[in-house]
């Protein structure tokens, strides 16, 4: 007996002496790409996938046509570029912009691929800038798997949605689940020369944000910057080693919050623009996938309560703030130009005009 338990702690140290990471893509942005709801001039402006109804928020004054409006999601076009108040001017704040790019199809990575593209105008005096390229929304880490209809409507659940066990905006959408300590984080960027820096920005399970600077974008075309996490402690005896309950805690996560681009005073000002790919991490697993004698959240339903309530936060969060976007998008002027005053020869024009259309 005594030497069954020595082979049995000898094959646990061999084991678990060198840790093992998981990689994951936390976002890829060619999964981005616009695919429903098309506008006036019927382009596509929505990712079926990331699509967010903030209608249900919106209060009963509004009408039903008005809330089928209300929609969000994670596509490129969405997105959003926030300066620093020392960047902020009435120019640099309009052309600012995100869109998406398509790569050549005669390029030698990621051809025909289109990806998220960022113009921003950092002032051109002397003095420290910064800018942030975010979602419209935070990503929510507890949206259900479910399909969504060419409208944007989001169906009940199946049962290959349920029985997948992950959420909507895993799986490359924006969000980790099971993460522990991150090893590393990658980038892949195509440089311009700028000698701007560039920031990681991911929020985890207890909205924390933090920043992880991947290195300056001082470089022409593609490259793969990585992150390392210097505290990472490889040898698991080193490790502080805790325990936690396996139910009802639940799995930690991490979000994509953003990139932060940064330009210092001692640099030239003026339009940066760059392209971006996607985000990985290298991260050790929380807690071992490990199959389960009972049904735990079948039998209590803990984790499902702890989670409507966090995402009834989350919606309602970014729901108010598209609600009175939508509101101001409704109040901006349309008309290009000033009606012709009556009597003046532009008025005339205009009316013989309308009259040879007419007939």
């Amino acid at each position: 007996m005594k030497k069954t338990l020595i082979l049995v702690a000898m094959a646990f140290l061999l084991i678990g002496a060198v840790a093992v990471a998981e990689e994951a893509v936390i976002l890829d942005f060619q999964l981005l790409n616009a695919d429903i709801i098309a506008d006036k001039a019927g382009a596509m402006t929505q990712n079926r996938r990331t699509v967010m109804d903030y209608g249900a928020v919106a209060g009963a004054s509004y009408t039903d046509e008005q809330k089928a409006l209300m929609r969000s999601s994670l596509a490129i076009a969405q997105w959003e570029v926030k300066l620093n108040s020392s960047a902020q001017n009435p120019t640099s704040v309009a052309l600012s912009k995100v869109t998406e790019a398509e790569v050549s199809g005669e390029a030698k990575n990621f051809a025909g691929q289109k990806l998220m593209g960022v113009r921003i105008l950092f002032p051109t005096w002397a003095n420290n800038a910064n800018a942030e390229i975010r979602p419209g929304f935070l990503i929510p880490a507890y949206e259900k798997m479910t399909q969504v209809d060419d409208s944007g409507n989001l169906q009940e659940p199946t049962e290959e949605d349920k029985a997948s066990g992950k959420g909507r905006f895993e799986g490359g959408y924006g969000v980790v689940r099971n993460t522990g300590v991150i090893k590393s984080i990658a980038v892949n960027t195509y440089g311009m020369n700028f000698p701007h820096g560039l920031y990681v920005l991911l929020r985890d399970q207890n909205n924390k944000v933090t920043r992880y600077f991947m290195g300056y974008l001082l470089f022409d075309g593609w490259r793969e910057m990585i992150w390392s996490n210097p505290g990472y402690i490889t040898q698991v005896k080193a490790r502080e080693v805790r325990l936690y309950p396996v139910y009802p805690t639940a799995l930690p996560h991490v979000s994509f919050d953003g990139f932060l681009v940064t330009r210092d005073a001692a640099h030239d000002g003026g339009d940066f623009v760059g392209y971006f790919k996607d985000v990985k991490i290298i991260y050790d697993k929380a807690v071992l996938t490990t199959v389960r004698d009972f049904a735990d959240e079948d039998i209590w339903g803990i984790q499902t309560e702890r989670e409507m309530k966090r995402k009834k936060i989350e919606v309602e969060r970014f729901g108010q703030t598209q609600v009175l976007r939508f509101l101001e998008q409704e109040k901006m002027a349309t008309e290009a130009g000033f009606t012709p005053s009556e009597g003046s020869e532009a008025a005339k024009n205009s009316g013989n005009n309308q009259e040879t259309n007419n007939q």
